[in-house]
């Protein structure tokens, strides 16, 4: 659950920026969203919690543009991706975040100022990967050292791919479960099963609305 809360975390940091004439850095990404996720959880924390759909709206809208789902999701299905079509491959990456965001993303409404600290970037940008290091305070005041892979895409702008978790990668980690699914099945029965958890979550939070 940790795992997938500070993941959530990491995607709810994703928001548009004002065009610049430089993309902003990693830390600069962070750090902005960081600020700009607090503010919206605290004007809007009431209407999102009675509302999921427009929850995941917000999810949508603030994830999609800085997160790199396909880059990711081809880590995560590691040798697999190989022999897997480009359509396979574009199921999976979409199933793979819908059960995820749809699962999870009452996550985000427990976020409060202060609960991120980006800490200082040390080092050189990496277009392949370069670490945003933070600390999560969690509910119970324990401070977790979270680190997110970001990376350069064509178009010059960073996107976070990964996070890492008190020295846990979550893309080595599923990719790991992915793996072991796939040789029992196969990925479109991995797939199928994806989107239909994430299709659950979603129901169950909607009958959660009415209640």
């Amino acid at each position: 659950m940790r795992l997938i809360y500070s993941l959530l975390c990491v995607l709810g940091f994703v928001t548009a920026f004002p065009a610049q004439a430089d993309a902003p850095s990693p830390n600069q990404v962070v750090q902005g969203l960081v600020d700009d996720l607090g503010k919206t959880m605290e004007s809007r924390r009431a209407e999102l919690s009675k509302d999921r759909e427009s929850l995941l709206k917000v999810i949508d809208s603030i994830v999609l543009p800085h997160f790199d789902i396909d880059y990711a999701s081809i880590l995560v299905l590691g040798q697999n991706a190989r022999t897997a079509t480009p359509e396979q491959r574009a199921r999976f990456a979409k199933a793979m975040y819908n059960s995820i965001t749809h699962r999870y993303a009452e996550g985000l409404l427990k976020y409060t100022e202060g609960r991120v600290r980006v800490l200082p970037f040390q080092g050189e940008l990496n277009d392949k990967r370069t670490l945003v290091r933070t600390q999560v305070v969690l509910d119970d005041g324990k401070v977790v050292p979270v680190d997110y892979a970001f990376r350069k895409t064509k178009d010059g702008d960073w996107k976070a791919y990964d996070v890492i978790i008190e020295g846990i990668s979550y893309v080595t980690n599923y990719r790991n479960q992915v793996a072991q699914e796939i040789q029992k099945s196969s990925l479109d029965a991995l797939t199928t099963r994806l989107e239909s958890q994430g299709a659950k979550a979603l129901e169950n939070m909607e009958q959660g609305d009415k209640q």
